[in-house]
């Protein structure tokens, strides 16, 4: 062993620049962080939307709309959806197991049949809500309609 040969033991040291160590770092001082002003203390945190002290866009913006805190919302289905589950697994009723275990609708959904595309085949379809074209398209095929 000579002192020319000397190396540190793998993974000892580390690649990175360590600052506040001293102004012979290099990286003293401030600390790259430059002089005064709230980015340079410690414990700052930028709130989500400020701009700088600008008024903010969401506080410049005028507010309008109304969203019910009781509103209920529905995952739509469309007609021709369930014609191509009926199709491709043979089934005669299509109740909400079978759409969540099918992945076209989560557990926690609640489903609306919509009137788009064709249905010809004869299906027991069983949802939360119909609409009223997807209800007579469902009767003129010769299935039934069943609420939740």
């Amino acid at each position: 062993m000579k002192l020319h040969t000397l190396k540190p033991a793998e993974g000892s040291t580390k690649n990175r620049k360590r600052i506040g160590r001293g102004p012979g770092s290099g990286r003293g001082g401030t600390s790259t962080r430059g002089h005064k002003g709230a980015k340079s203390r410690s414990g700052y945190k930028k709130k989500l939307g400020f701009e700088g002290g600008q008024m903010p866009l969401q506080r410049r913006v005028p507010k309008f709309g109304f969203k019910s805190l009781n509103r209920v919302e529905y995952k739509p289905i469309n007609l021709d959806t369930l014609q191509a589950l009926a199709e491709t697994h043979n089934l005669e009723t299509l109740d909400f197991a079978t759409l969540v275990a099918h992945g076209v609708a989560s557990k926690n959904d609640r489903v609306k049949v919509l009137g788009g595309g064709e249905l010809s085949s004869k299906v027991a379809v069983s949802a939360h809500a119909f609409s009223a074209s997807a209800v007579e398209a469902i009767e003129k095929a010769g299935g039934s309609v069943n609420k939740i």
